[in-house]
């Protein structure tokens, strides 16, 4: 069973790691935090969730996931708490910075198992989520995608002790709402599970148009089928197409580089890399023809924009995510053509976002 440490005790946690010590520095507004800093916050979380009756009826690497997360869910109020004009206490953005804090500490340190970490990642996320969900714009959208990130019963239970882990007047108001993000779920099929769709097409199309309606069947068939490759230098990505797509065309930038002569460094040079395999995307595109996009992909922003553009045309995405373990990793990108120099490579691991289940209309994970 993967654990984060073996001996929970505060003080060896302290001992074994410096985001754990740093805690016990960052301040938190009295008025939702009047127990004190964020250690003894957390302190208080881990009791609270070991307490719960649904955490107790969990199994031991279930346990394991959510205490993991529970102790992990503010690391990043370190780097986002300021004191506001008003002598107010914000962390605007935690959350998500936090998750990336979480992944990079995961993959990098403690060798966490991939689903095992990404189950930690995305609780972190969204462990703020039941509190505030009906504030957001579009509440059962926000709702959908979350429910294919991450297991909703297990976030309601780390959402709880989050609240019942603090001092603050409005506790009974914030535990209530937790309950109606529990029924809201229930009524939407996305307790404990990914909310269902009757195709894939189904689901790209009520999460790509606003006023959507989740149970709307389109009649649009894909034209074509594009394979979206991502993952770090070195993952493994061209050995999974020789073998898995042998026969399709494939559009990818270290090959359009090398056929120029630009280097992965030159900024603008990549720019023309990425316009020109674009137009031979679209070339492929206006003939309906499926073909591989070979590139690392690693962040939601590139993943989108691509997506956008495929869909422009009626294609059909299939997002392919290739992971190795870190130290594999720095071993096969030192054997490819083009090596990708240890300092990038870093910088794209702490940017690293793993493809979501929403983002495409299918999403697979290959991992070592």
């Amino acid at each position: 069973m993967w654990t984060i440490s073996k001996n929970k005790s505060w003080p060896e946690l302290e001992k074994q790691f410096d985001w754990v010590r740093a805690m016990e520095e960052v301040p938190q507004d009295e008025i939702y935090h009047a127990e004190g800093n964020v250690a003894i916050h957390t302190q208080m979380v881990l009791a609270a969730l070991e307490n719960e009756a649904g955490y107790q009826q969990l199994g031991d690497q279930e346990k394991e996931i959510l205490w993991a997360s529970a102790l992990l869910h503010d690391v990043e109020k370190y780097s986002t708490t300021v004191i506001e004009a008003d002598g107010s206490i914000s962390s605007k953005g935690h959350a998500r910075k936090g998750a990336m804090t979480a992944r990079q500490l995961l993959y990098r340190t403690l060798s966490t198992p991939f689903n095992i970490r990404e189950q930690i990642v995305a609780l972190v996320r969204y462990h703020g989520l039941p509190i505030w969900l009906f504030e957001k714009p579009d509440p059962l959208k926000a709702l959908i995608m979350a429910s294919m990130e991450v297991n909703t019963e297990w976030l309601a239970l780390l959402a709880r002790a989050d609240m019942l882990g603090r001092i603050c007047k409005d506790q009974e108001a914030m535990l209530y709402r937790i309950d109606c993000f529990e029924e809201f779920c229930r009524e939407q099929g996305c307790w404990g599970t990914a909310r269902s769709f009757v195709s894939d097409e189904a689901r790209m199309y009520y999460l790509q148009k606003e006023n959507a309606y989740p149970d709307y069947v389109p009649f649009d068939e894909p034209l074509a089928e594009v394979v979206l490759m991502s993952g770090l230098p070195g993952a493994g990505k061209d050995t999974f197409i020789k073998k898995n797509f042998p026969e399709m065309e494939v559009i990818s930038l270290d090959a359009i580089r090398q056929e120029w002569g630009i280097k992965p460094t030159d900024k603008a040079g990549n720019g023309r890399v990425i316009q020109e395999a674009k137009e031979r995307a679209r070339i492929l595109l206006r003939k309906q023809k499926a073909f591989v996009w070979n590139a690392t992909n690693t962040t939601s922003q590139m993943r989108m924009q691509l997506i956008d553009l495929f869909s422009t045309y009626k294609a059909r995405v299939r997002i392919v995510y290739i992971e190795t373990p870190y130290d594999n990793l720095y071993r096969q990108n030192s054997g490819r053509e083009a090596v990708v120099p240890g300092q990038v490579l870093e910088k794209l691991i702490n940017k690293l976002e793993i493809p979501a289940a929403w983002e495409a209309h299918s999403v697979s994970y290959h991992y070592s």
